[in-house]
């Protein structure tokens, strides 16, 4: 079992063993499409291959001059019946076809996003997002291509080959042989075909991915490319890229311009045609069964010819679901213990000799203890890379400790039902995201179903409601991806409102007021006071008024507590602090 943060409900659990088990386990949640799909594939080549047989007939009506225009009408009606109820078959066959891709598309996709949803931000700190991209839609896509028109004709082919394997011999028993030849060599060159194609069709799905992630890396850093002229190596980049995109599709070419089934159809057509004429010539078969018998081995030129494209889509399609199976299992370091201690919350927090690293490397954190009360607030200073966000991060469990404790309310957070614990907690961090949506979904973004008033009461006590109605459409307006056409005060703003709405118990402040000017920050400082009024507050700041402001200050230093209490206190006792607060009020 794949451990996630938060399992989401879905219809049902698919064995995720291996990627044909995937893939069946998905297919039989349809069963009724797939027999749909089945018997009009069967019916379609069986009615298929009655014409020959008729056609062997009416040259045997018309050689034996016995009520020819009797005879001939009846087989003409006889044929326009079955290729009539042949087309049906055959629009059942691709329509199941068709809505059972459809389908698999919907749901893995679906499957796809509920499992990152579900992943830490471990994994996606690691997991280029251009990557996750091209796997959640390209991808899945080459699954959907996979049934239609991919297994459609991989099983309408199949039937082909069937049907001359079955009625050849009721003909004359020997004509089985060339029918068997066929089918033995073609399903030898298709296997071999696979298996040199499999590597190259993994191949493209990757080089795809790569692409895909650096196009998405450099739009979403254009800022950075333009501010540094990078633009021409930016393309160049790309263009390799592509290139190597391109050359895994033209040894996909080179692998089927080397198909040999063309051939095979070629000898078996040559082969049956001798050998039908060799009994002719000896009285065994009558003219209209050498017909008959040619028209069969015509049957298979349908395989022959679907074949190079039909597996071909297979053969991308189970390289794009191993690559989409492969993002699923990917294990993350967190569960969300569903079981696990859900309440209201006081807002107490205690880190007990607390130590934290990423990837095994140094330690970030190493051996951090101290008690927050409820209701306090606590600045944490120190120099940039000391550990001020991965501490805060460990309080709501975006990351795990790697040893020591974390409480909430007395209660290890490993002991908390994940999504309560994160639900009374919000962090606002320097580097805001806003989503490309109305102000008013922004700021409701973490309280589905808040009313207006609501909405604009948070909006009030955030100091937001003026700049907002200064906008045309007011609460209204849609936002640019990630707030880019606020200022920085007005993204901060927006996220406070959010935090007034959700009512968190526990509110962190990541260096929130960081990059605002003087006047922006007086307005935000006051939305600060107001949102830690009867909240546990932590705030990591260089701002003087806000360490001021805390009732407690923890100072680190490489990951270490440096200093711990009062600003009066610290003033007296740490030289560490003394320093610090000097170069701030420099």
């Amino acid at each position: 079992m794949t451990v996630a943060e938060f399992v989401l409900p879905q219809a049902k659990e698919h064995n995720r063993t291996s990627v044909n088990r995937w893939i069946l386990t998905h297919t039989l949640d349809h069963l009724w499409i797939v027999l749909m799909t089945l018997v009009g594939a069967f019916g379609n080549a069986a009615l298929a291959s009655a014409v020959p047989l008729l056609l062997g007939q009416a040259f045997d009506v018309v050689i034996a001059a016995q009520d020819v225009n009797q005879g001939l009408m009846r087989i003409a009606v006889l044929i326009v019946v079955t290729q009539g109820i042949r087309g049906v078959l055959q629009l059942g066959r691709n329509f199941g076809a068709d809505i059972l891709g459809q389908r698999l598309e919907r749901n893995i996709r679906e499957e796809l996003y509920l499992s990152l949803l579900g992943k830490s931000m471990t994994f996606h700190n690691l997991q280029p997002v251009g990557e996750t991209m091209a796997r959640a839609t390209n991808d899945v896509r080459e699954i959907g291509l996979m049934f239609n028109p991919g297994f459609n004709l991989v099983i309408g082919s199949a039937n082909f080959i069937l049907l001359p394997l079955i009625i050849a011999p009721s003909i004359y028993p020997t004509l089985i042989a060339i029918p068997i030849l066929f089918t033995v060599s073609y399903v030898m060159a298709i296997w071999a075909y696979l298996k040199e194609l499999r590597p190259v069709a993994e191949d493209a799905r990757k080089a795809f991915g790569i692409m895909n992630a650096h196009l998405s890396e450099a739009i979403d850093g254009i800022e950075v490319v333009k501010g540094h002229a990078q633009e021409d190596q930016e393309v160049e980049r790309f263009t390799s890229n592509a290139a190597s995109y391109r050359a895994a599709f033209v040894r996909q070419g080179d692998i089927e311009a080397r198909f040999i089934p063309l051939l095979l159809l070629g000898l078996a057509e040559a082969g049956a045609f001798l050998q039908s004429v060799i009994l002719f010539q000896q009285g065994i078969l009558e003219l209209g069964d050498v017909v008959a018998f040619m028209g069969l081995i015509q049957l298979f030129a349908f395989p022959t010819f679907v074949s190079l494209f039909a597996f071909s889509q297979v053969s991308l399609g189970m390289a794009g679901a191993r690559r989409i199976l492969d993002l699923i299992n990917q294990r993350t370091e967190l569960d969300r213990n569903p079981d696990g201690h859900a309440a209201p919350m006081r807002g107490e927090i205690e880190f007990r000799d607390v130590s934290f690293s990423y990837g095994g490397g140094k330690g970030a954190l190493q051996e951090l203890s101290f008690r927050l009360r409820p209701g306090q607030t606590m600045a944490i200073v120190g120099q940039t890379g000391t550990g001020k966000t991965t501490l805060a991060k460990l309080i709501n469990r975006i990351y795990e400790v790697g040893s020591g404790q974390v409480f909430v309310d007395d209660v290890d957070v490993r002991d908390w039902d994940l999504a309560s614990l994160r639900a009374q907690i919000s962090i606002i961090e320097q580097d805001l995201f806003l989503f490309s949506r109305s102000i008013a979904d922004n700021i409701a973004f973490g309280r589905r179903g808040a009313t207006q008033e609501e909405i604009e009461q948070a909006a009030i006590e955030a100091q937001a409601h003026q700049f907002i109605l200064g906008f045309k459409d007011g609460y209204e307006t849609v936002v640019g991806e990630r707030g880019m056409t606020l200022s920085g005060g007005q993204r901060q703003r927006l996220a406070l409102a959010r935090a007034f709405l959700t009512d968190p118990r526990i509110l962190i402040l990541d260096d929130s007021t960081s990059s605002i000017d003087s006047a922006t920050e007086d307005e935000i400082q006051r939305a600060i006071f107001r949102a830690a009024e009867g909240r546990t507050t932590v705030i990591i700041t260089h701002r003087l008024s806000q360490i001021r402001w805390a009732d407690l200050i923890l100072l680190l230093r490489h990951g270490k507590v440096a200093a711990l209490g009062t600003h009066e206190k610290l003033m007296e006792v740490s030289p560490a602090y003394q320093q610090i607060f000097s170069q701030l009020g420099d």
